[in-house]
């Protein structure tokens, strides 16, 4: 009797630069594909002893803000570390806003520790510019943004501009460094240069292409170099943000994620991009 094989997708190899905090959540969706996953972070995310310790400050003054604005899981954990101790804010409803599956850290043990009234917002759109919106005007208010400190790298200017539409909309951002973004070093490329075949390329942060361009002209390489390689290379963004940063710095992006709140999207649009190859 014939013997019927799961339908699964080839055996691609797939490279992704996340750091540790995201690859556990990204290698096993592309194992769920029958792909290889390759990991070569190329950017390093840890909290600091002065992160820790702006955290700390800022927390000791929690009642002066009405709402805490993350753009990251890495700035929930981070905050949620410093949070063992703090009074509670004054303020009869305390806002906490979050991106798509980010929220997942904000259980009733972590928001009930900032207020007994918490109004928690997920933008629909699950970026800076849709937190913003989220929040709605601000009137004067003041709102608190965990937010990293780039180390070895250039800002993207995906902070910057948070800040300045949250000041656009009447809000008075106050940035807080809560941890560290950090070159992986001149040998991050290493594992994938040294890797036969790459078929995929995922990024799911504008620092990642950059401390991947940075480890490549260690060897004397540019990502056309990488292109060259491996023929048919297909790079994918995790969210139009990270596909403009990407453009920003001379990477051809070839497949973005319109469903970028977990990281299933760009997967399902990676995979979609190669049906169509077949």
């Amino acid at each position: 009797m014939m013997m019927m094989t799961p339908n699964l997708s080839p055996a691609h190899t797939v490279a992704f630069t996340t750091p540790s905090t995201y690859a556990t959540r990204l290698s096993p969706l592309l194992h769920s594909r029958n792909w290889t996953p390759l990991w070569c972070p190329t950017v390093t995310v840890h909290p600091t002893s002065s992160t820790h310790s702006a955290l700390i400050h800022h927390l000791q003054h929690l009642n002066q803000f009405s709402a805490i604005a993350f753009t990251s899981r890495s700035g929930i954990s981070a905050f949620s570390s410093a949070l063992s101790s703090s009074p509670p804010p004054s303020a009869a409803e305390f806002i906490i806003a979050a991106l798509g599956n980010d929220a997942e850290l904000l259980t009733p043990d972590f928001l009930s520790r900032l207020s007994p009234r918490v109004k928690l917002l997920i933008p629909s759109s699950p970026t800076p510019t849709g937190l913003v919106h989220s929040l709605g005007p601000g009137s004067g208010r003041r709102v608190l943004c965990p937010v990293p400190l780039v180390s070895d790298l250039h800002e993207p200017d995906v902070v910057p501009n948070f800040l300045n539409e949250l000041e656009s909309a009447g809000w008075v951002p106050v940035r807080v460094n809560a941890y560290e973004t950090k070159w992986a070093g001149p040998r991050c490329a290493a594992r994938m240069l040294e890797t036969g075949r790459v078929d995929g390329l995922i990024f799911t942060s504008t620092a990642e292409v950059e401390g991947l361009l940075k480890s490549l002209g260690e060897y004397g390489m540019g990502f056309e170099d990488v292109r060259k390689r491996w023929a048919g290379l297909v790079v994918a963004a995790h969210g139009p943000v990270t596909a403009a940063g990407a453009e920003s710095l001379g990477v051809k992006v070839d497949v973005v994620s319109s469903k970028f709140g977990s990281f299933e999207g760009v997967v399902d649009a990676l995979d979609h991009f190669f049906t169509l190859g077949l």
